[in-house]
């Protein structure tokens, strides 16, 4: 079993209270389930994943973020042939 800190309890804590009382509309797990991400309704996602730090060790990462409203900002490159 793998030791988590305190600090990374909280953190994950704090993650999943932002989500009380909000529907999930999606969710998808990647195949080496490595990352759970969960859609809601209100354009929230969080995504929960197991990453190494500097040393190797596993740690637990979580994050809640928006889905940006405005598509216009997105960069467009195009390449042209030589």
């Amino acid at each position: 079993m793998t030791d988590v800190t305190l600090q990374s309890l909280r953190r994950v804590a704090e993650s999943l209270s932002r989500l009380k009382d909000r529907t999930v509309t999606h969710s998808s797990i990647r195949s080496d389930f490595r990352q759970l991400r969960l859609e809601l309704s209100d354009g929230l996602m969080m995504v929960v994943a197991i990453e190494q730090d500097d040393s190797g060790r596993p740690r637990l990462q979580v994050d809640v973020v928006r889905h940006p409203d405005d598509s216009s900002r997105q960069l467009e490159v195009k390449f042209d042939e030589l």
